[in-house]
């Protein structure tokens, strides 16, 4: 609790200057608010009992309260500009940290998740710490000093009325807390909702062609409606606390100022108040009122805030599970030497192993084909490489370091990865490619989509290179994505590549473009291939075949075939369907 708080309160020091001016400002109108009622009693109990009345002395207090209200104006101008720019910096150092967060977690992490729910933690989540940093501290310290202000100036004017109005606060305190406890766990609800919404409709615009090619758009209405009423049921419970929170609050109110006017006159009956005295009191009431409903209403506030801070720091405590060691190393002047030492990975250990006892060895600039039937772990051996996921046994090295042992971003850098499924960021097709290397020239980038086969397609585009690649790529074929992706990879120039599958999606002209970009790419590179189509790795230095038992088979397709085993078994297979 005390790690957290602190936390919460470090957002304030890189705007203590702004945060001290914004507590002075509400100072001053706070003090200004409670010279009004002062000046009401002077005039009714002072100046208007003088026989004449001093006008003179209405013409200066009105010309000192009309400096008091100008006053008053800048100081909640302040508060209301210079106050929400600093909650709004918060906001975004906030953002900023959590979005950081996000790209230090793995893959491990992101597989359990949704990515509406983690939308809804840096969106909606945060903002409502804005209105937290921002009005929070105002408001306890205006309310504060009305409240005891209120409480001084009112014992001086009659002592037991002040008493008889403060005897409801220790009632309206406890019921607020009662009812703000229910309240957080409804805000809390709520959240969750919104993030499950949030999760509908990032599922549904991703899947849009999915959806209509099966013509399902009722479906999807229909999941999405059941969402939808499932946040009303939980908004509705929200606001069942919040309608008896306010409605209790109002009522506390109503009974205090009843209390005033029905003690206020049986006391001037008996002489023990004046009228003016009594006018004050009413006038100092409403001051009184107004900071204990900000008070309480600042703990709703408190509870959206504390609970997106809560969601928050859920996600910020959660240690990204790979890490680099303290003295790790940078992997500088790869020449591309892979191997696997008796490697054993299961994704957990709930899970069973993917694959046990896995030996390995590729020599710089070899190009190594792993195939098998589906799940039996190529992909994951391309994963665990980069450091994706990280090995449960066993040892993988690069040049002789074991990578748990050098930087990921130095290991990363030296990899190149081409994917069966190609992601295009939203921009243009420059932007796209020199996603590979920021730093690349424009020539650069053009001598990249050169050698990858792809500038002669980008040249006959609208706007060539500046093409808008839309989201995710959708105006360009499957071919001219995956040759921009190689091209993303020829920038980036890793001395070891991966092709995950990178033609098994593609009809046969354009994988036949695609596999001499690719060869292209491989040339005097690491290179480890996994092949869906068989024939397109028949040059393969070497091939191994992969089985729930590790590598069953190794070696050239020539040397493969005439074994043969399962590899000339699923090659024949092909063969014939092709």
């Amino acid at each position: 609790m005390k790690g957290r708080l602190k936390k919460f309160l470090s957002y304030y020091k890189p705007y203590k200057v702004l945060f001290f001016k914004d507590m002075f400002c509400a100072m001053v109108a706070a003090v200004v608010s409670l010279v009004f009622p002062m000046v009401t009693r002077h005039v009714t109990g002072v100046i208007l009992m003088e026989d004449p009345v001093n006008i003179s002395m209405i013409y200066q207090l009105g010309i000192f309260m009309i400096v008091l209200v100008l006053v008053e104006y800048l100081c909640n101008y302040y508060i209301g500009y210079q106050g929400h720019v600093m909650g709004t910096y918060m906001e975004r150092d906030i953002r900023n940290e959590l979005f950081e967060h996000y790209q230090k977690l793995s893959f491990r992490f992101y597989d359990d998740q949704k990515t509406g729910q983690l939308m809804s933690r840096i969106t909606n989540d945060i903002f409502s710490l804005t209105e937290l940093y921002h009005h929070g501290p105002e408001d306890i310290v205006i309310s504060l000093i009305k409240f005891i202000g209120a409480f001084i100036i009112l014992s001086t004017i009659n002592v037991y009325l002040t008493l008889i109005v403060f005897a409801f606060m220790p009632l309206m305190f406890v019921f607020a807390l009662y009812y703000n406890k229910k309240m957080k766990k409804a805000f809390k609800r709520n959240k969750q909702r919104i993030g499950d919404i949030n999760a509908r409709i990032e599922d549904n615009l991703s899947g849009i062609r999915v959806v209509k090619s099966f013509a399902n758009e009722d479906k999807e209405i229909d999941k999405f409606q059941v969402e939808n009423t499932h946040f009303v049921e939980s908004k509705r419970n929200s606001y069942y606390y919040m309608g008896k929170y306010h409605a209790g609050l109002t009522a506390c109110t109503s009974l205090i100022t009843v209390a005033v006017i029905f003690f206020g006159a049986l006391f001037i009956s008996h002489e023990s108040i004046t009228t003016p005295d009594l006018i004050a009191f009413l006038l100092y009431i409403a001051n009184l009122i107004e900071p204990v409903k900000k008070l309480l209403n600042f703990t709703e506030q408190f509870q959206e805030g504390a609970t997106g801070f809560e969601r928050f720091m859920e996600i910020l405590e959660i240690e990204p599970d790979i890490q680099d060691k303290k003295d790790a190393i940078e992997l500088k002047n790869v020449q591309g030497h892979v191997q696997f030492q008796d490697v054993s990975f299961r994704y957990n250990e709930q899970t069973d192993y993917i694959f046990k006892h896995l030996n390995l060895e590729v020599q710089p600039g070899d190009y190594i084909a792993l195939v098998g039937s589906s799940g039996v772990g190529k992909t994951t051996i391309c994963s665990l490489l980069p450091r994706f996921y990280d090995i449960t046994h066993g040892a993988i090295t690069v040049d002789g370091y074991d990578i748990r042992d050098v930087q990921m971003h130095s290991l990363r850098q030296n990899i190149g990865i081409v994917q069966q499924d190609v992601y295009l960021f939203s921009g243009t097709i420059m932007d796209n490619i020199r996603y590979g290397s920021f730093d690349a020239t424009d020539e650069e980038v053009i001598e990249a989509a050169k050698k990858a086969n792809a500038h002669d397609f980008i040249m006959e585009l609208p706007d060539g290179y500046q093409t808008d690649c839309g989201q995710r790529g959708v105006k360009l074929s499957g071919g001219q994505k995956q040759r921009l992706s190689i091209a993303r990879v020829f920038l980036k120039n890793p001395p070891i590549l991966i092709f995950d599958e990178a033609t098994s999606a593609l009809d046969n002209e354009s994988e036949h473009i695609v596999q001499l970009s690719l060869e292209s790419l491989a040339k005097n590179r690491t290179t480890f291939v996994i092949a869906h189509r068989l024939s397109t790795i028949k040059n393969a230095k070497r091939i191994c075949l992969l089985t729930d038992s590790g590598i069953e088979e190794e070696g050239t397709h020539e040397e493969l075939m005439k074994l043969q085993g399962k590899y000339a078994h699923l090659y024949q297979m092909q063969f014939q369907k092709d």
